[in-house]
């Protein structure tokens, strides 16, 4: 069954019999087969068979998150068997927003690999928002994202501190010296982004003359003088130390964010991602 459950999962992320067959290695008619197994098994239709794809049935969506929780914990338990037993090195898979990848993670996991060489750490950056999906999906064993959760699946790991910005000419002309004047252009993220919503609550008289996707970018427009943002102040500080950014202290800046490492509980930790998370809860000096 669980090979059913696998190529149903896979089926409803491709869209298509055809392209999840390509993926699994299997004939169109092999596919077919293990999906009928697995309905013959429920007792119930779990796809809508299209015309030009697949979409799981009622039935198919209430089996969807369980389906993939049942894999990524055969999984999970695979991996820790492996460990335990020293057949191969561990690895554990970690993510999080830009910050957290380019700012928060990159000392932190340069430790753990001294610490551990035999351990694999697979990064990958994904939107702050989606992290805590992609942990509870099991994409990712670790996720550093935003906010709280149960205390039995989130850690507090960081405090994300939020500062308005400026080269020191725009500061000239659009801080009146206790905040910023309403209609300053304004440098900021995309709609969806965690950092446009925190901009988006705080400061609704600017006007949004650039949309940007990355730290960098944003950074580069804000030295040129194009407008104001709202930026973590970790991804600033040389910018800050050469004077090419200024500080706007206005007083409807968000206060700090809370970072966390979400995880779907310790007892479902592999032994590899257990030592990560301990070794980032020591780092940031809370554990």
């Amino acid at each position: 069954m669980l090979d059913s459950l696998r190529h149903f999962v896979l089926v409803v992320e491709c869209g298509t019999f055809t392209e999840a067959a390509r993926q699994a290695h299997l004939t169109q008619p092999g596919l077919s087969a293990s999906i009928k197994r697995l309905e013959d098994a429920f007792g119930a239709q779990l796809l809508h068979r299209l015309p030009r794809g697949a979409a799981p049935t009622a039935a198919g969506s209430a089996l969807l998150p369980r389906a993939r929780a049942a894999l990524a914990a055969v999984e999970e338990g695979r991996r820790a068997v492996v460990e335990v037993l020293g057949l191969q090195a561990g690895e554990v898979r970690v993510g999080g927003g830009t910050v957290a990848c380019t700012y928060l993670l990159p000392n932190h996991l340069a430790a753990f690999r001294e610490q551990y060489p035999g351990i694999t750490v697979r990064l990958r950056e994904a939107r702050t928002p989606d992290v805590p999906v992609e942990v509870e999906a099991g994409r990712l064993d670790l996720g550093i994202g935003e906010g709280s959760g149960d205390p039995g699946r989130c850690d507090p790991f960081a405090k994300d501190e939020l500062v308005m910005l400026a080269s020191p000419e725009a500061a000239e002309q659009w801080w009146d010296g206790s905040r910023l004047r309403p209609g300053a252009p304004a440098i900021t993220f995309p709609e969806g982004t965690s950092l446009r919503a925190a901009f988006d609550r705080a400061f609704d008289d600017l006007e949004i003359v650039s949309e940007v996707s990355s730290v960098s970018t944003s950074k580069g427009f804000l030295r040129a003088g194009l407008g104001v943002g709202l930026m973590p102040r970790v991804a600033v500080e040389v910018n800050l130390d050469l004077h090419r950014l200024v500080v706007l202290p206005d007083p409807r800046t968000p206060p700090p964010r809370q970072l966390s490492i979400f995880h779907r509980g310790t007892e479902r930790l592999t032994p590899a991602a257990t030592a990560l998370r301990a070794a980032l809860l020591a780092g940031s000096g809370l554990a």
